[in-house]
């Protein structure tokens, strides 16, 4: 299973193992190249042979060794067997990737040039020196679900532009490391960063074409190897050999977790092992599908020839092959073990739980992520649907596994933004999304954690363009505006796009400080994109998963402070209260007559069945009588009031001594007594939170 590799400088000149699954190669190559990766100076067939792994043995040889694979057997593309020894191919296993891969037809398996001057080869690693790297007695940080939230982030684009962070840094691991970047985060409150993937990755044949790059990172060619294009150090994508161990990308990155873990913060990277960088059935020879087309991805039943495009990627890994599994479950161990890493995000996550007959929660990965002793305790993230027939699975992961909730996005969007468009989302289905979703995720053992809740995420709007564009401007895409999403539940304001007019900019900070009050005082994990505490923009582009540059690297020159302030503040306010606590909520009172939960009317009454379905927006109050925290030492009871409509509206208080912790319509307003005040006034567009006083 690709390549198991042990300097000879640390194992007494013993040399190099290497063991490649192939079941269906006849026989298999290495193939030795000098330390540039630029001349094959030695093949060597591997001479034996357990099962579907190859073995073979190279004495004397060490860390430093660049290599790559041949492999010989059926050109047979109608059977879904695709060899050609012409294409040198890449260990599927590469702890490190040599060289900078340029698309070329040598890389295509109908071509019979030999592509080895042009391909990308593995570097042995010195093991034993990468297990001596200096984490100084790091620990993860292990925060609880009850109180994670989530910020989703791109390595590069968060510090590209950061006036804080020292030039050379900018837009890598270490920048990332730096003490602004990591400021910001704390000021936030923040506990987990979400990396876009960090897997070194190719761009698509396409973008290559246009003079595009694939930014986001969803192409991966190495499932163990860091990308190093994010690393300040000496890139081993440019040279080979960079073996050495203070200045590699993966030591950067490692002092990029140690230096998280210590502020507090956790890791979480984005992962992507539903499919890889060969695109469809044309396309090149890369690594996974020289070796082993058959048995590496999906096909459709009874075309072994047609691979099943289950990811609109051109191929899907099959994950209930034991050895592609395995490689799947062996990366996971890595990036935990060695890496430090504190959980994963699951890009269609759908695909990795597909049986012979559509999606199985008891599906073979999931059982081996359960059993697994490395993998116990990390968090478990699915995006929770793929393209496929039956792909949507939302709240149909096991227990242990939390799930992007678009359903709150749909929702929290409808509601804001929705009556204006004609896509309003009623108040029934609001409270549904402010408390964990129960429909989706209340059976097997669930907690309402499991739903990851998300206004936006690294694909579509950004908050700011959310509230300023009424249509997707993604011109730049080179797809004529006909890539992203077209249902976007947006609303400009008033206008499209950049705006002076003071009352659709004033519409607009309301409705990005509603929106963000909603997801972060809701039941579930929160998350929250970089640069949505801060107003970034990307000019209305939904899908700029190709644009490198200013439209995607966030602004900090232009950051919104007081949204920035009033972000943190939220985030102060569920930590420290955990409005809804982390448990499913009942109707019934306790037995000093407290209610969990109440649903009031502007009234001040019980809502009734009708107002749930009210095609208007209206007030809402959520009056939680246990939450989840109590940072005071006497008992306390909490008030949500949620006003989606553009006037102002009154709401009768219940009968107590209240005190304002945030109120979105009016940020100089937070902690003012309001003593025994019987009734209070809502702002258009406004959420605000209360607290009893005993």
């Amino acid at each position: 299973m690709g390549s198991s590799c042990t300097s000879a400088d640390e194992a007494g000149g013993a040399g190099v193992n290497f063991a490649v699954f192939s079941a269906h190669a006849h026989s298999l190559e290495l193939c030795i190249f000098d330390a540039n990766g630029s001349h094959e100076l030695q093949r060597i067939a591997f001479p034996s042979r357990s099962g579907d792994v190859w073995h073979l043995h190279l004495a004397g040889a060490r860390a430093g060794l660049i290599y790559g694979l041949r492999a010989h057997g059926l050109w047979q593309p109608e059977s879904g067997h695709r060899f050609n020894p012409s294409k040198l191919l890449l260990d599927p296993c590469a702890r490190e990737i040599v060289g900078k891969f340029e698309w070329r037809s040598e890389h295509f398996a109908w071509n019979s040039r030999d592509n080895a001057a042009h391909a990308l080869k593995a570097c042995v690693i010195d093991e034993a020196a990468e297990a001596r790297f200096d984490w100084q007695g790091d620990q993860p940080p292990r925060t609880p679900l009850a109180e994670t939230v989530l910020y989703e982030l791109h390595v590069k684009g968060y510090t590209a532009l950061h006036a804080g962070v020292p030039a050379k840094l900018r837009g890598t691991y270490a920048g990332l490391a730096s003490s602004a970047a990591i400021e910001h985060l704390q000021r936030l409150g923040v506990t987990a960063v979400n990396l876009l993937p960090v897997h070194q990755h190719v761009d698509e044949q396409r973008l290559a074409t246009l003079g595009l790059s694939n930014y986001w990172g969803y192409n991966t060619i190495g499932f163990f190897a860091v990308e190093p294009g994010y690393a300040s150090c000496a890139s081993s994508a440019n040279s080979a050999g960079s073996t050495a161990s203070s200045a590699s990308p993966r030591n950067e990155f490692r002092a990029m977790v140690r230096s998280l873990h210590a502020a507090g913060i956790e890791v979480i990277l984005d992962v992507v092992f539903n499919h890889t960088a060969e695109s469809d059935a044309d396309g090149p020879n890369l690594s996974w599908r020289g070796l082993d087309n058959r048995s590496y991805y999906r096909t459709v039943p009874d075309q072994p020839g047609v691979l099943d495009n289950l990811t609109g990627c051109g191929n899907a890994l099959d994950l209930r092959h034991p050895r592609v599994l395995q490689m799947v479950m062996d990366s996971l161990r890595y990036w935990v073990s060695s890496m430090h890493v504190d959980g994963f995000r699951f890009d269609l996550a759908a695909v990795l739980g597909r049986a012979d007959h559509g999606f199985d929660a008891r599906a073979a990965f999931f059982q081996a992520v359960a059993q697994d002793p490395v993998l116990q305790g990390v968090k478990l993230i699915a995006e929770p649907w793929d393209i496929g027939p039956g792909g949507y699975q939302l709240g149909k992961f096991p227990t242990g596994w939390l799930e992007w909730n678009d359903r709150f996005r749909d929702t929290a969007r409808g509601h804001w933004l929705g009556f204006e468009t004609g896509q309003f989302a009623d108040r029934g289905e609001l409270a549904q999304r402010l408390t964990g979703s129960a429909e989706l995720f209340n059976q097997q053992h669930r907690e309402p954690a499991a739903s990851v809740n998300f206004i936006t995420a690294h694909d579509g709007f950004t908050l700011r363009d959310l509230v300023s564009y009424d249509h997707k401007h993604n011109h730049a895409n080179g797809e004529h505006n006909r890539d992203g999403h077209g249902h976007n539940l947006s609303w400009n304001g008033g206008e499209e796009g950049v705006s002076a007019i003071p009352k659709v900019l004033a519409t607009r900070a309301a409705l990005q400080r509603a929106l963000l009050a909603t997801l972060l005082l809701s039941q579930g994990t929160p998350m929250l994109c970089a640069g949505d505490e801060l107003g970034h923009s990307q000019g209305g582009n939904n899908n700029p998963y190709c644009q490198d540059n200013a439209t995607t690297w966030i602004n900090w020159s232009q950051a919104d402070d007081n949204l920035i302030a009033f972000t943190a503040l939220l985030i102060k306010l569920r930590r420290d209260w955990q409005p809804f606590a982390n448990r499913w909520l009942h109707g019934e009172p306790d037995a000093h007559g407290v209610h969990e939960l109440l649903w009031l009317r502007g009234d001040g009454q019980l809502m009734q069945r009708d107002d749930w379905r009210d095609a208007q927006p209206g007030v809402l109050g959520a009056l939680i009588g246990k939450p989840g925290k109590q940072p005071n030492a006497a008992h306390s009871q909490l008030l949500l009031l949620i006003n989606a409509g553009a006037a102002d509206r009154s709401f009768e208080l219940p009968k107590q001594r209240w005190q304002l912790l945030t109120d979105s319509g009016n940020l100089s307003a937070s902690m003012d007594d309001l003593g025994w005040k019987k009734q209070i006034n809502l702002s258009g567009r406004s959420v605000m939170l209360l607290r009893g006083v005993s």
